[in-house]
């Protein structure tokens, strides 16, 4: 498999699970701004919805969508337990907290990543990303991951959007409890060995 990611993006959380799930796969990365990978190649000819990110599967063929690729991958390692089987609660709890971050984390933090976003925008989004940190806090107080004790693909898709929060001006200081979760999540060696092969990238 080949993931095409850009760093800091969310493409990491696929990264991440990619890692955590034992895979062989390669990563071409991709600059959002011109549309063109590492190799020189037409982007928009592997994504046409020119954003990241994209994973070439083994038997042909792309997937995109974040929230799909990591449950397509947690799908093929069930032994991971990087998600609950199909069709159980708690699969549905799984999906619950993927849309909960994509529709109400990442989506607002948008507006911090365009440079003609008006600074009142950009302070209504900040009200709603401190409204919807606090939900996790308080979630993050009981249990030392989303779905529990046992890290899951929700963890690596919430670890990147929260990494996000200083280009919105937000100190996660003020919730102790994701404070915590960030960090132990960002001790995982699949993080960081993420997080580190992504930043070599930079130099090249």
């Amino acid at each position: 498999m080949k993931l095409y990611f850009t760093p800091g993006a969310c493409s990491l959380s696929p990264h991440i699970v990619l890692r955590e799930g034992g895979f062989r796969f390669d990563i071409e990365r991709v600059d959002l701004k011109t549309k063109k990978t590492a190799t020189g190649a037409d982007y928009l000819a592997v994504n046409p919805k020119g954003y990241v990110p994209a994973l070439e599967l083994d038997g042909g063929g792309i997937l995109t969508e974040g929230p799909a690729i990591v449950q397509y991958l947690a799908d093929q390692v069930p032994d991971k337990k990087l998600a609950p089987p199909a069709g159980t609660m708690e699969r549905y709890r799984l999906m619950e907290w993927l849309n909960f971050i994509s529709a109400e984390l990442h989506k607002a933090y948008s507006p911090f990543f365009r440079p003609d976003t008006p600074e009142a925008a950009k302070e209504a989004a900040r009200q709603t990303l401190t409204r919807r940190i606090g939900y996790l806090s308080q979630h993050l107080e009981k249990s030392a991951c989303l779905m529990g004790e046992d890290f899951t693909v929700a963890d690596a898709y919430l670890f990147t959007i929260l990494s996000w929060h200083p280009i919105a001006n937000i100190d996660l200081a003020a919730w102790p409890a994701v404070r915590a979760y960030v960090d132990r999540i960002g001790a995982r060696p699949a993080v960081r060995e993420a997080l580190d092969a992504e930043e070599k990238t930079k130099s090249r």
